[in-house]
C-alpha cells in the first residue's frame, strides 16, 4: 500500500502512480516489527537482500541483483580522532544508488513495468541503466548536459538511450518528465521504493558495529535520500526493539546549492528558494528536493544538523580523503569538509562511534577532478 505524505489518500501499488494525483509524494507501508535475528544474519547472503524482512517482496519474486551492498566499514585515523567510512562507492556501478535502484526496479518488474525514463546528475542514471539492464527493461536516462564524461560512458554502455539536456539540473527533470508521458517515470527521487533499498547501507553499519548504532552520520545530501534512508533503518531498528536511540544525522550540502541548510538554519518547514550557483559537487546539485520537508523532519528528529561546505574546503576534503586511500567524487568529499568543520568546534570527540559516508567513485569523474587544483 502506498500512501501520499500530502493528502494521505492510499493507492494500491497496481496503479502504477510514481506519485499522487495531488502532486504529493508516494510513502510505502513496511511492517518495522520484523527484522532478522542476528542468528539468522550469519546464514544470510552478502548482498543488502539479507535484509529481506525490512524489503517486501511478492511472494516468488527473485531480486533483480548484482550482488549490491555489504560494502566495507573502514576505521581510520582521523585528524585527531578515528573515523568509520562507510565506502559505498564500492557498489557494482561505483555509487550508493545500486541499493535503492536494485529494489526499485524490483518492484517495477513486479508491476509488469517494461520501459522506463530517469533522470539523473549521473550516478542514478548508471545504476537505473545497470539494473534496468538486467531486468531486461528499456531504458532512457535523462542527464544535465554538464555530466561527467565517465557516467555517460556508463550509462550508454548498459544499453540504455541517454539523453544530454543543456541548462540545469531541474531542466533535466522537466524533460524527463515530458518524456515519460508515454511510459512510466521511474525518478529515483520520486520513487516510494528507492529509498528503501537506500536503507539498507543504515542496518550494514548497524551490523558492522557488532550491532550497535554510532553516535553520528555524516552523509551528503542534494534530494536527501541518504537522510531518508538512515531515519528509516534506525527507525525500523528501534521500532522491532533491537536499539535504543537514533544516531545523530548530519547532512552536509555545497553551499553553492544549499536550500536544505537554509532551511534548517532559518527553522523552516520546507527548502527555501536559493539562487543556485554551479559546484564540483554534482551529485548533490539539487535546488528543489522533492521530498525535502520528510528530510528535514527527519534530522531533527535525530538531533542532528546540516552543514554547508564551499567549494575550497570540498576540494581540501577530496585530497584528505585520497591521501587516506579513499578515491571518490567531489560529491563525496563534502562528507571529510564536514568533518574538518566539526572538528573545529569541538564535535568530533573520540569517546563517540562517527561514520563518514562515501557516496561515488573518484574513477567516474576524472574529468572533473582533472581540474580540481
Amino acid at each position: 500500500m502506498l500512501l501520499c505524505e500530502r493528502c494521505h489518500q492510499q493507492h494500491e501499488e497496481d496503479s502504477k502512480y510514481w506519485r499522487c494525483p495531488c502532486g504529493g509524494a508516494l510513502l510505502l507501508h513496511v511492517d518495522e516489527t520484523r527484522f532478522p535475528s542476528q542468528e539468522a544474519l550469519q546464514s544470510r547472503p552478502s548482498s543488502l537482500w539479507r535484509y529481506k524482512e525490512a524489503l517486501p517482496l511478492r511472494d516468488g519474486t527473485i531480486p533483480v541483483s548484482l550482488g549490491e551492498g555489504l560494502t566495507p566499514l573502514v576505521p581510520l585515523p582521523w585528524k585527531s580522532g578515528r573515523v568509520f567510512f562507510k565506502l559505498d562507492y564500492l557498489c557494482p556501478t561505483g555509487s550508493y544508488k545500486d541499493r535503492g535502484v536494485a529494489y526499485e526496479v524490483t518492484r517495477l518488474k513486479e508491476l509488469g513495468i517494461s520501459s522506463i525514463v530517469e533522470d539523473s546528475s549521473g550516478n542514478a542514471g548508471a545504476a537505473m541503466a545497470a539494473y534496468a539492464a538486467r531486468a531486461g527493461i528499456h531504458c532512457q536516462i535523462f542527464v544535465p548536459e554538464y555530466t561527467s564524461a565517465g557516467k555517460c560512458v556508463q550509462i550508454e554502455s548498459y544499453g540504455a538511450e541517454l539523453v544530454r539536456v543543456p541548462g540545469s539540473r531541474e531542466d533535466t527533470t522537466r524533460a524527463a518528465e515530458q518524456a515519460a508521458s508515454h511510459t512510466y517515470y521511474a525518478s529515483h527521487n520520486w520513487s516510494p521504493y528507492f529509498v528503501h533499498g537506500i536503507k539498507t547501507y543504515a542496518f550494514e553499519i548497524w551490523e558492522q558495529l557488532q550491532c550497535t548504532a554510532p553516535h553520528k552520520i555524516i552523509v551528503p545530501a542534494g534530494q536527501g535520500s541518504l537522510v531518508l534512508g538512515c531515519y528509516l533503518a534506525f527507525r525500523h531498528l528501534l521500532q522491532s526493539k533491537i536499539i535504543s536511540r537514533f544516531p545523530q544525522i548530519i547532512a552536509v550540502q555545497a553551499k553553492n546549492c544549499a536550500p536544505l541548510y537554509e532551511a534548517f538554519i532559518q527553522r523552516k518547514e520546507e527548502p527555501v528558494q536559493i539562487e543556485k550557483q554551479e559546484t564540483i559537487a554534482e551529485g548533490i546539485s539539487s535546488a528543489l528536493p522533492v521530498r525535502g520537508r520528510e528530510v528535514l523532519a527527519a534530522i531533527r528528529k535525530t538531533g542532528g544538523e546540516m552543514l554547508a561546505v564551499d567549494e575550497e574546503e570540498i576540494k581540501r576534503g577530496f585530497y584528505d580523503l585520497a591521501k587516506a586511500g579513499l578515491y571518490v567524487e567531489p560529491t563525496s568529499a563534502v562528507v571529510a569538509a564536514a568533518l574538518a568543520k566539526l572538528e573545529g568546534q569541538g564535535k568530533l570527540l573520540t569517546s563517540e562511534t562517527t561514520v563518514a559516508f562515501l557516496s561515488g567513485s573518484g574513477l567516474k569523474a576524472t574529468d572533473k577532478i582533472l581540474h580540481l587544483k
